[in-house]
């Protein structure tokens, strides 16, 4: 077995015992196979009642207690996990399997060969609708910028994974076009983006009604981080939220 890196994994049978690093890749198991789950992030917050070890962060985790969970497989991602936790794990003979998402297309293949390939489940019922729904690009309809921190403010480029869903959806972010994955930026190269929207998720950084619009003169939409972010279940709701999204 290879995950997307092209690393090896050794797996000599269907995962039963798993950790996982990513909030994504936790809600996505969980709806799955949730009896396989026996770790998870403090970050791991869907499904609500989720009710496994949890290990820390997906920055530093906490390897002993990984370890200790004595899990057949853990379950990583190019840029939410540190390469050295990975290597780390490797290295104690834990068998990691890392994924990189940066397209919805990514998103729904690399899902569909992790659960068939390490854990011997067909594609759940989830990822088919997703697939059905994210298959066909909407026609470009709004301009939208996304910012994911405040001071400084940060907001996505690309190529991210927001990035190419938002363009999916339809909606053209005015600040792909920046240098890194997600540029520093000021409030007023914000407002002069020329977007329609300014979508401001709750995470990472919460932006509430009192945190954030009044810094824009760009019109401001709240938004659930995990609609904008999370690959896996969230990726329906997200469809239902960006597709009806109007200014």
């Amino acid at each position: 077995m290879r995950d997307d890196l092209g690393a090896d994994v050794p797996l000599q049978a269907p995962a039963t015992r798993i950790v996982s690093l990513v909030p994504s890749l936790t809600e996505a198991i969980a709806a799955t196979a949730p009896d396989r789950l026996v770790g998870a992030t403090d970050w791991c917050t869907h499904p609500a009642d989720l009710a496994v070890a949890r290990v820390r962060g997906t920055k530093n985790p906490d390897l002993a207690a990984v370890r200790a969970l004595s899990p057949d497989l853990v379950v990583a991602n190019m840029e939410e996990n540190r390469e050295l936790d990975v290597r780390r794990l490797r290295d104690a003979g834990v068998a990691v399997w890392v994924t990189r998402i940066e397209t919805v297309a990514q998103s729904l293949e690399s899902m569909s060969r992790l659960l068939a390939t390490a854990l011997d489940v067909p594609d759940p019922d989830w990822l088919v609708a997703a697939r059905t729904l994210w298959g066909t690009p909407s026609p470009r309809r709004l301009s939208v910028a996304v910012p994911i921190w405040r001071d400084p403010w940060m907001v996505v480029g690309s190529p991210t994974y927001t990035d190419d869903l938002l363009a999916t959806a339809g909606l053209v972010n005015v600040l792909a076009d920046r240098d890194g994955r997600y540029p520093t930026v000021t409030p007023d190269e914000i407002d002069r983006a020329g977007a329609d929207l300014v979508l401001l998720p709750d995470e990472p950084y919460v932006f509430t009604a009192d945190d954030g619009p009044e810094a824009l003169r760009t019109p401001t939409r709240l938004l659930s981080g995990r609609l904008l972010t999370w690959y896996g279940p969230a990726m329906v709701e997200a469809h239902a939220a960006l597709a009806n999204l109007q200014t």
